[in-house]
């Protein structure tokens, strides 16, 4: 309805348009009057409207035409204003003062302040667009095209200039100079030295290529996990050379108008010509640059060429001055190919997880300005933490801290909290507040001895939150330096973080490191050697092996009867030589779709290279890498075929530790067993008798034992023969619940209305009797006959 006051009219429309341009232009006259002390000459319309859609973001979703239409209508006001009062000598500050903002701007339009009324607001409009003349359509669709470069109007330089220092308002904060340093790194030694030769002489001193001949590099590609610190690294390079750094999220160059994205490209590369020599950092550069061929649409295979055809504008033959060019991405196969040959991005820097002595020098980096006290220990530490990136790391410390801030509000709180509670915000929050009268508080950390029993109460010390409300009340002033003395941040509030902090790779369900150590074993001590010779040592001490010809780690297969302890096995070997550790259960990664079985392999095996030292283990073997013809399937062999080519294929392994366990081995596709895969097999048997003591022992640890209770005499026994370590666990157990069985529902049985206090709970103690009682029920898991299969196999294989 053209008459409806829903809508705003035709003539309402035009007039706030122009008094959004004029306040917008006479912005910028006044700028521009300000910097030259002269009247301010402005540029063609074509750059004014890009400037004014730059300033204001409504003003990019209006007509392109109606712009430029406004524009023209206000910009005579505009001049003839700024020439009188250039003549008259009125300064601005004076306008400012004499008259408002409003009136000022309808004075310079010289549009009237009421607007007009259009009765025929909507057959005006297809007026105008039939009466639309042919030249201004081609001007309005290359304006939407951004294809063309709007003239300049006149010949004069300084019109020239005017109209680069327009384009140049709109990103004048982008080419700064970051604060980081190279110092304020770790562990990414190797790193910076590859890119000092790559990008920092080229770009300090390109005379020496000059004068050689020689090309420099153009670009590097910084590839690896998610906080390894790849845009770190750049902006502190950025920041050791001191050249404009010209940082751009390749999301943001991505529009959706026709041909805007590439024209973001261009003048992205424009401008750091315009700077050289610079330094272009583009983040996450494989939203922009995907595969041509895998690409959806054809703005995506436009935006790869035009990232080419920039990349390839920086060559020194068509540049004066150097400009480099740094990309980053954690998906490196999915770019371009094209993107990633010699004279685009010369070389490739994969910065992976850091080992053990980088972690350590990261923690000496991060807690360089921190407040600590005490004996610290960094390389504990960073034996502690196997899987942690830089960003985990980072995430450490300030967890520590906080932790230590937690403790220092303890330790300034006074003692009661009625004495300073003067404002009654702690008895507010103290009423929302649970107190835990019965057990230890686990926010206690004074380590002060309280006298529970003469303590109204014997409640535990004050709750967080109850402490924070304490401590607001009782501190409503800025602390003192004296009370800020003793706040330090201390070793153990690093070891508590680590319980708190998970490492990124243990969040995307990948790499974790096991909590299993040798301890939790009992026996298998020549299967413990072994492994400790296959996997252990050459994690620990690599030279020493290289000195004798051992660059290749070794794969190993665990197999024989099941439930001997061959999963925890691979556990502690991971523990024990402080690395990552990816467990693969059995055929989780096998898939009904076609190729992505095969790509899940390979995404183990990446992210082990990327994480290594890291071991891989592969439970249940049988189910993933089955011999191959007969009734396998053809999805099958292909990825027994993916799994043998990542084992031992043409790309190395690079300190990847592959441990498989199994119950079949006969079952196991011959090519996998050979060596140069898993090439140690280790046959797992049933326990001993006097391996069966220590398992015993090992499993009993927590469980209180009786007087007469002989865990050797129990493993001589007669009846424990066959029992793998599964079963002798399922022994322990079933006697603990005979213990408990007498005791909960004996002669004495307990009342089990009410939970029992601690003092009323009775001592329970496991007795050679309910020992007896659970062998009746325990029987061997692996039959006569398995064992004698299991056998037969042995002497197949030799071991």
């Amino acid at each position: 309805m053209v008459g409806s006051n829903k809508r705003p009219r035709t003539g309402e429309m035009t007039l706030k348009l122009d008094r959004k341009i004029t306040r917008i232009l006479y912005d910028y006259a006044s700028d521009e009057q300000a910097d030259l002390g002269s009247p301010t000459i402005f540029p063609s319309i074509g750059a004014l409207v890009e400037y004014v859609r730059e300033v204001d973001m409504e003003l990019r979703r209006r007509n392109i035409a109606q712009i430029e239409n406004s524009i023209q209508r206000v910009l005579p006001k505009i001049k003839q204003q700024q020439e009188a009062r250039a003549n008259t000598g009125v300064s601005e500050a004076q306008v400012s003062d004499e008259e408002p903002e409003m009136d000022r701007t309808a004075q310079f339009s010289g549009i009237e302040t009421v607007p007009t009324i259009d009765t025929n607001a909507m057959n005006g409009s297809l007026m105008r667009l039939w009466g639309t003349k042919p030249a201004e359509s081609e001007r309005q669709n290359s304006e939407n095209a951004h294809c063309q470069k709007a003239e300049p109007i006149g010949q004069n330089s300084s019109e020239n200039k005017r109209e680069k220092n327009v384009r140049k308002k709109k990103r004048a904060n982008t080419a700064t100079v970051p604060e980081v340093r190279l110092s304020d790194l770790g562990g990414v030694d190797a790193c910076i030295e590859e890119i000092l030769e790559s990008i920092v002489l080229p770009l300090k001193h390109p005379e020496i290529y000059t004068h050689t001949g020689v090309q420099p590099p153009r670009g590097i590609l910084l590839h690896g996990p998610p906080g390894c610190g790849k845009t770190l690294l750049a902006n502190a390079i950025a920041g050791e050379v001191g050249v404009p750094f010209l940082q751009i999220s390749a999301p943001s160059i991505v529009s959706g108008m026709s041909g805007e994205s590439e024209k973001k490209l261009r003048e992205v590369f424009e401008e750091a010509r315009e700077l050289a020599p610079c330094l272009v950092f583009i983040d996450e550069i494989d939203s922009i640059t995907p595969k041509r061929e895998n690409a959806q649409r054809e703005m995506e295979r436009r935006i790869v060429a035009q990232m080419l055809t920039c990349i390839d504008s920086l060559s020194w033959e068509k540049a004066s001055s150097p400009v480099m060019l740094i990309g980053a991405t954690n998906r490196p196969d999915s770019l371009d190919p094209a993107l990633r040959r010699a004279g685009r991005f010369d070389r490739e820097i994969a910065m992976t997880v850091p080992d053990e002595a980088a972690r350590m020098q990261i923690l000496s980096v991060l807690c360089r300005p921190l407040r600590l006290s005490g004996e610290f220990d960094f390389e504990e530490l960073a034996k502690r933490t196997p899987g942690y990136v830089g960003a985990d790391l980072t995430a450490l410390v300030t967890t520590a801290g906080m932790i230590a801030v937690k403790r220092i509000l303890h330790t300034l709180n006074p003692l009661s909290v009625a004495d300073s509670d003067s404002s009654g915000l702690t008895s507010r929050l103290a009423e929302s507040t649970v107190l835990d009268c019965d057990g230890p508080s686990s926010m206690n950390v004074d380590s002060t001895p309280v006298d529970k029993a003469n303590t109204p109460g014997h409640c535990d010390p004050i709750p967080t939150t109850q402490a924070i409300a304490q401590f607001l009340a009782s501190h409503p002033e800025p602390l003192t330096p004296d009370e800020l003395a003793p706040a330090a941040i201390t070793n153990s509030d690093f070891i508590q973080a680590l319980a708190k902090v998970q490492p990124s790779a243990k969040r995307e369900g990948f790499a974790t490191v096991p909590g299993v150590t040798w301890d939790d074993i009992g026996a298998l001590a020549k299967v413990r050697e072994e492994l400790r010779m296959a996997v252990v040592e050459p994690i620990r001490n690599p030279e020493i092996f290289a000195q004798v010809g051992i660059t290749a780690p070794a794969g190993v297969l665990l197999w024989g009867p099941p439930g001997n302890g061959k999963t925890l096995l691979a556990k502690a070997i991971a523990n024990e030589s402080h690395t990552n550790f990816i467990s693969v259960k059995g055929g989780e990664l096998m898939s009904k779709y076609v190729g992505d079985s095969e790509r899940a392999v390979r995404q183990v095996f990446a992210r082990a290279r990327a994480s290594s030292p890291c071991v891989i283990f592969f439970d249940e073997l049988d189910a993933l890498c089955s011999r191959r013809g007969g009734e396998q399937s053809e999805a099958s062999a292909r990825v027994v075929n993916t799994l043998l080519t990542e084992v031992d294929g043409m790309e190395a392994r690079k300190r990847v530790y592959v441990i498989a366990a199994t119950n079949r081995p006969d079952i196991i596709d011959p090519a996998m067993l050979r060596p140069g895969r898993l090439d140690k097999l280790l046959y797992v048997d049933l326990p001993s008798a006097p391996e069966r003591a220590e398992i015993l022992r090992t499993l009993s640890k927590k469980t209180p034992l009786g007087p007469d209770v002989d865990l050797k005499e129990i493993a001589c026994d007669r009846r424990c023969e066959g029992f793998s370590g599964a079963d002798l666990s399922g022994l322990v157990r079933s006697a603990s619940e005979a213990a408990l069985r007498s005791v909960l529902f004996g002669p004495e049985a307990l009342p089990t209305s009410s939970s029992l206090s601690a003092s009323e709970r009775p001592s329970i103690v496991v007795l050679r009797a309910h020992f007896d009682m659970a062998l009746q029920r325990t029987t061997p898991s692996v039959s006569a006959s398995d064992m004698k299969r299991y056998e037969s196999l042995r002497r197949l294989y030799g071991n």
